[in-house]
């Protein structure tokens, strides 16, 4: 027989003289009385967390919402079963602005407040409700871009069958247009929000994209998962990135002492970087139209057109009869420039 939410709720007192279903003994009053005075003591010792004041946050289950809110209003009927035909369109749309704005303002008021003890709540409402505004005017220019983001999907995939499968099924577009909208964001200055939405990406996709990431116009990630890119790295236009990729810090050993530090790769436009590459350091460049083999370890600056791959293993066969050595793949040609695309170093699913 199910429970009613009554006979679910505990109070101080019932908590006491509640009896385990198990073979266990329940807790006595004296011993419910040491754990809770030793859990109070643990509030009281870690003030960094546990200060009153600190416990206004943004509700992560909201922001979430939010998000899906975004992605449909810039794709109706993906997600939802909204229609733009007839003339209430546009009243579809104009509620759904206005929604997102009241939404977004009182959770970015909350992000305020959290990370300000001094500021007044008038004052965090007005810069909230600035903020709010700001963001939904930069709605359009986003929209635009996680377009382009669909299009290098479709253009750049050829197991693609239509750009509704994109839109509908790939991670990397999912995880790009959060980046986008969380960037935005972070750029107006609004604290945990676009954190918030950025690791719920990571949650769904498995991509990991800081969203203090600069990127640019058609970005594609393929396949995704695994995809680490850095706070400050500055990705171009026409990049396209495959599992497994890191762009990263060389180290993060100097911790706090790094922040606000330029610790992160530069990838310029026209980019290919193929799955399990690691390209690391705030100063390492990869120059326009380079080709990142798989599973390559950078920490330097390469010079636009460069193409590098790691050399081949030979593989060694044993099967308990034969030791057949067959070889290695062959290996790229002396003169990168004169590789063919479809040379086998490049390991691409």
């Amino acid at each position: 027989m199910a429970h009613t939410p009554k006979q679910l709720s505990l109070s101080h007192k019932s908590a006491a003289t509640h009896t385990h279903t198990g073979k266990g003994q329940p807790m006595k009053q004296d011993q419910l009385d040491a754990r809770i005075a030793e859990i109070m003591e643990g509030y009281d010792a870690e003030q960094d967390f546990f200060k009153e004041h600190r416990r206004i946050f943004p509700r992560r289950s909201i922001v979430y919402q939010l998000v899906e809110e975004i992605r449909a209003l810039m794709f109706p009927g993906y997600f939802d079963d909204e229609s733009l035909a007839g003339v209430s369109s546009a009243t579809l749309v104009g509620e759904r602005l206005l929604r997102i704005e009241r939404v977004l303002a009182e959770q970015v008021r909350r992000a305020l407040l959290y990370d300000n003890y001094d500021l007044d709540d008038g004052e965090a409402r007005a810069h909230a409700s600035k903020i709010a505004n700001e963001f939904i005017d930069q709605l359009p220019r986003l929209q635009r871009l996680i377009l382009k983001d669909a299009e290098a999907a479709y253009e750049g995939d050829p197991a693609a069958f239509s750009k509704d499968e994109i839109v509908l099924c790939y991670p990397g577009l999912l995880a790009s247009t959060i980046n986008r909208l969380a960037h935005e964001l972070f750029l107006l200055g609004v604290p945990l929000i676009p954190r918030m939405m950025t690791e719920y990406a990571h949650s769904k996709t498995g991509i990991d994209i800081h969203p203090g990431a600069t990127i640019g116009e058609y970005f594609f990630m393929d396949h995704g998962t695994g995809i680490v890119v850095g706070e400050t790295s500055i990705i171009g236009k026409h990049v396209k990135v495959y599992q497994g990729v890191t762009i990263g810090a060389l180290s993060t050993r100097g911790g706090q002492r790094l922040k606000g530090a330029k610790r992160h790769p530069t990838i310029e436009d026209n980019v290919t970087i193929y799955a399990g590459a690691s390209i690391l350091g705030g100063d390492t460049t990869i120059g326009e139209g380079s080709v990142i083999g798989s599973n390559v370890f950078i920490t330097s600056s390469v010079k636009p057109g460069t193409r590098i791959s790691v050399k081949t293993q030979e593989l060694i066969i044993r099967n308990g009869d034969d030791d057949s050595d067959l070889g290695s793949t062959p290996e790229p040609a002396d003169d990168m420039e004169e590789s063919k695309p479809d040379d086998t170093w490049y390991y691409v699913i």
